[in-house]
């Protein structure tokens, strides 16, 4: 299983989540975050990253033309949506993207079921709440697309099996503050996502 770990701030926490095995990190560029990180910041971690790693930005409320310019002047190499938009608006992205469905409903994981996405629990605050959603809802649905988010933890990992999720993300799980990883639960995290 993919794991991706989110709201990263520092070099330290980069390259321990990488050590330990994660695939993609992620940075908040949305201001009202506690794990918010400028570009510049941003761009200074990414240069000093090993290739082979996705590099995560995290984008609310920006226009096609913004999320662009702040995604290759950061170095991040997707962008991950995460307000409500439409195809045609991910279509006007001129950068991989991925499309962000914060469902209140079964129904909902359903929405860009042709493309990769991240399903988080709807919350009024955008960036996640640390909220679970019900995993009865992904019982009958193909999951090999989904990158499932929203209050996950080393320990509650092991209800994933089964499900066939192409991947995880996790932010304030693996944090002893907001925006500063916990070592050890970033290792625990990832290893116990791994041997899925």
């Amino acid at each position: 299983m993919k794991v991706k770990i989110c709201g990263i701030t520092n070099l330290q926490d980069a390259m321990h989540a990488i050590a330990c095995g994660a695939d993609a990190l992620g940075f908040v560029f949305y201001e009202k975050s506690p794990r918010f990180i400028t570009v510049e910041q941003a761009r200074e971690i990414i240069d000093q990253m090993p290739p082979f790693v996705e590099k995560v930005g995290l984008f609310v409320e920006k226009g096609a033309k913004e999320i662009e310019h702040m995604a290759r002047k950061s170095h991040i190499t997707l962008a991950q949506i995460h307000f409500d938009v439409d195809r045609d608006f991910l279509d006007s992205i001129a950068f991989p993207t991925l499309p962000v469905v914060r469902a209140k409903s079964a129904e909902d994981i359903a929405r860009f079921s042709d493309r990769y996405r991240l399903v988080d629990a709807y919350c009024e605050a955008y960036g996640g709440s640390g909220k679970r959603l019900d995993l009865e809802w992904f019982a009958e649905s193909d999951n090999s697309k989904i990158i499932l988010a929203g209050g996950l933890t080393a320990e509650t990992l092991a209800e994933l099996k089964g499900y066939g999720f192409y991947g995880v993300d996790v932010s304030s799980g693996t944090e002893k503050q907001k925006g500063i990883k916990d070592p050890g639960k970033v290792e625990r995290f990832i290893a116990h996502a791994k041997s899925l």
